[in-house]
Formats: structure tokens, sequence, C-alpha cells
């Protein structure tokens, strides 16, 4: 039994004669069975991901409102969309909410992180993490149309509640400063449990020992924290940071459903244009263009970030 065994692969080298190497059907099906599984997720990266990113990119230099066919016009779009002043007014806008809203999510978990995590027992962290994560699981539109009932100025809670304290009506969402601070305020309390959630995640990673440390060479309270935690907390703070920009760049459901981009052009985002543009306008290579510059801008802030992190992240 054992002589015919050994016999066989010796057969079989004969059959395929010199030179001709032996295919097992074993390890043919063992090479191809990764790519049998990574190939649906590579089909749909590239289906949903990658060719729509380069439609849109092409598109861009042509004019197209899906009735007519396509007509190129090179740099056209970049050129219009440069001189419209809403498109200007839209970027400056998200800009100047990016500031806003991502100094205010970033500081506020990270205040809120430290807090829980040294003044609090630890049933109820588990508490606070699942309160403060639980509106980033909900839909951005439904919030914002509670919010809109909320901040109303006839009869919205907001100004009810002022109005017990002798503070009359403030018109949240009809004078541009007001609508600008509901949108902001509703983005960052609906965004800023996962960034609470790095940092809570951070801090859990930093020694006892570089506390104790820290604390017998004098450093107590806020001392500890800005000569130690923050310190250590750098590489959380660049990812947190990124995330939290890119985000707030592509801003679209809370000032669309609060204010429709008003009063006038003053809650305007990017992607409010590029939206406007597609699908009310049928622009959709001025769509595109736009696009194509919000990605650039996304791209050359993320790329200052990691910049600069190499001069003020430190890594254990």
């Amino acid at each position: 039994m054992t002589a015919q065994t050994t016999a066989l692969p010796s057969k079989r080298r004969q059959a395929a004669g010199p030179g001709h190497p032996v295919s097992i059907p074993g390890r043919e099906r063992q090479r191809w069975l990764p790519w049998a599984f990574l190939a649906p997720t590579i089909l749909g990266m590239g289906l949903f991901t990658l060719l729509p990113i380069v439609a849109s990119v092409l598109l861009a230099f042509f004019r197209w409102d899906i009735i007519s066919a396509p007509q190129f016009v090179g740099l056209d779009n970049f050129v219009e969309a440069a001189q419209d002043p809403t498109v200007r007014v839209s970027f400056v806008n998200t800009l100047v909410f990016v500031a806003l809203a991502v100094s205010l999510q970033l500081g506020l978990a990270l205040a809120l992180a430290i807090l829980i995590q040294e003044r609090l027992p630890s049933w109820l962290r588990v508490f606070f993490r699942s309160a403060f994560f639980f509106p980033l699981i909900l839909s951005a539109a439904s919030v914002s149309i509670f919010m809109r009932y909320l901040f109303n100025e006839q009869f919205g809670v907001v100004n009810w509640l002022l109005s017990l304290v002798g503070i009359p009506a403030v018109p949240w969402l009809t004078t541009p400063t007001g609508s600008a601070a509901v949108v902001i305020l509703v983005y960052v309390w609906q965004n800023f449990g996962f960034s609470f959630l790095l940092f809570i995640g951070g801090l859990a990673s930093i020694p006892v020992e570089t506390y104790e440390a820290a604390s017998l060479d004098g450093a107590t309270g806020w001392r500890k924290h800005l000569h130690v935690t923050l310190p250590l907390l750098s590489p959380t703070t660049l990812v947190a940071s990124v995330m939290a920009i890119i985000n707030a760049l592509q801003v679209f459901d809370q000032p669309y459903v609060l204010t429709r981009g008003g009063p006038g052009d003053s809650t305007r985002t990017a992607v409010m244009v590029i939206f406007e543009s597609a699908f009310q306008r049928l622009e959709f290579g001025q769509a595109s263009a736009i696009g194509v510059i919000l990605t650039l801008i996304i791209m050359a802030i993320t790329a200052a970030q990691f910049r600069l992190s190499k001069r003020f992240v430190f890594y254990q």
C-alpha cells in the first residue's frame, strides 16, 4: 500500500515529461481563493468609488445637461466657477464653518473626555460614551428637522425657555448670525461624539506611570494635562482633526434642511452649490468642476496637516 502511494507522484512526473512542471489542483485553488473573496469588494469599489471619481473629473471639462450630448469646453467650467460670486461666497462660508465647528467639536470632545475619564466611575463612563455617540447614528436630516422646530422663533422650545428668564425671542433662523450659529451648534452636537471616543481611546493608552512621574516633579491640575496629556495625545488629535476637517468641508444636510442656505447666502456651503448646480439647474459639468475644486482643497488641507504633524506630533 505504501509502495503504491509513493509511486504515484513519480508516475505523474514521468507522464508530464522533462521540463514540464506538475500542476496540483489543490494549490491552484489556494492561489485563486483570496482573489475570489476580494473580488466583490474590488468590484464594488471600482464601480461605486473609482469609476464615479474618474467620470466626475472628466465631466468637469464638458458642458452636459443629461438631455443633450456632452460638449467639450475645456477649462470654461472652472473659470465660470471662479467668477461666480455665489460659488465664492459658498467656499468662504465653508471655510469659516470648518474653522468654528471643528474647533468647537475638538475642544468640547477633548474637555469632556478628560473630565469623564478622570472624574467618573467606570459604569458612568460607559453610559456617557453611548450617550455622546448616539446622535451620530441618527439621520442628519431628521435631526435637522427636529432642531428646526426647537429653534423656531415663534413656537420653538429654545425661545420659550429663554422667555422664562426674561430674554426676548431670538430670530435664530431668520438672521445671518443666528442661522450660522444654529447650523454650527447642530452639526457639533451630532458629530462631536466620534471625536470624543477617539480621545477616550487615546487617554486610555497613556501609561499611568507617566502621570505618576509628572506628579513627583510637581505637575498638578492643568499643568499635568498641558505637559503630559496633550503631547502624548497628539497622534490621536491629528487623526481626529483630519477626519473632522474632511467631514466639515463636506457639510450639506444641516444647512440645507435648517436654512436652505439662507438668509441670502449666509449659510450656503460648497456642497450645496454642487447639489443646486447638478440637480436644480442640470449643469453637471459645472457641478463636477466645483467638486474637483473642493476635492483639491481637501487634499491640500490634509497634506498641510500631515506636514505640520512632523513638528507637533509626538509618538511614544
